[in-house]
């Protein structure tokens, strides 16, 4: 609320300044000071935020009211960038009155960051960080370690219903199903255990519903335990994408360059993973000579 504020306040002062305008009544000093009297303060009640949320609200309306008339009575235009500003802070303002005068906190497709309006809150339930801003994605990896973008999206999702078009699309790829598929545990519904059961694909993961009475064979404990190995590469994948290929450093602002630098990403480390097999089949063709791949390993990571 009080960026919005702020941010409404200096597109006042620019329109005003360029075209020659009187800058109106704002109210700046006292719209911080009651922003502050609430930051301020430790024990903040239901009645105080309410209040305090109100008065920002009130702020925010005159200044909204301020541009519409200089829009529709004094010829004003806006640019390109500032009329795109002016319908996000428009649409936040609203966002927060719906809230406000419904008395709740959720409303569909909710802004939480003004300059990415496309960021929506996801819930993971994590001890460190419950609640995540960012691109959600599935990443699939293949026998050769291939990884693949399954799908992104800013929203929220449900990893499940992406486990079929992920099968589909390696169909397509190779001409065949994969013999096994080593997923997490939210992938094994019903509907997943189904779908991969009729095409012969062993499902990684424990049996949903009581267990058995018979403990697992001896052969069968062995395939459990090194399909949860393997299982392990995809892991590694996600953490080696943002240790090493930028993936958990993302700088772009805008939602096309966010997904590029998503997909560069990937696109890097199958990049690296072809020229370590390329690595390997030069030292077996020509044994004799002396590959030093620590240093082209490095000399690759700084290219990135």
């Amino acid at each position: 609320m009080n960026e919005t504020r702020e941010k409404l306040e200096d597109m006042l002062c620019r329109i005003s300044d360029e075209y020659g305008f009187y800058r109106p009544r704002m109210y700046k000093k006292n719209a911080r000071k009651d922003y502050l009297a609430l930051a301020k303060c430790r024990k903040r009640g239901s009645k105080k935020i309410r209040k305090a949320i109100k008065k920002q609200l009130q702020y925010i309306r005159r200044d909204l009211g301020y541009i519409d008339n200089l829009l529709e009575n004094n010829g004003v235009e806006l640019s390109a960038s500032d009329a795109k500003l002016l319908d996000v802070l428009t649409t936040v303002y609203e966002q927060q009155r719906y809230m406000f005068e419904n008395n709740t906190h959720t409303v569909e497709n909710r802004i939480v960051s003004i300059s990415q309006p496309y960021i929506r809150p996801i819930v993971r339930g994590k001890a460190k960080s419950p609640v995540e801003f960012g691109a959600k994605l599935d990443l699939s990896v293949d026998e050769t370690g291939m990884c693949r973008l399954e799908k992104l999206s800013f929203d929220a999702y449900n990893e499940s219903a992406v486990l079929k078009t992920a099968i589909d699309n390696y169909k397509q790829r190779t001409g065949h199903y994969p013999e096994r598929v080593l997923v997490d545990q939210i992938y094994r519904n019903r509907e997943n255990i189904t779908f991969c059961s009729n095409l012969g694909i062993r499902l990684l993961g424990k049996r949903l519903g009581r267990p058995k009475k018979d403990p697992d064979t001896k052969a069968e404990s062995k395939t459990i335990y090194q399909d949860n190995t393997d299982r392990i590469e995809v892991e590694r994948k996600f953490s080696l994408a943002k240790r090493k290929f930028g993936l958990g450093l993302l700088l772009t602002k805008r939602k096309d360059t966010t997904k590029a630098s998503i997909v560069l990403s990937i696109i890097a480390m199958n990049i690296d993973r072809l020229t370590a097999m390329l690595l390997r089949f030069l030292k077996f063709v020509f044994p004799f000579f002396i590959f030093d791949e620590e240093k082209l390993m490095l000399s690759r990571f700084a290219a990135y």
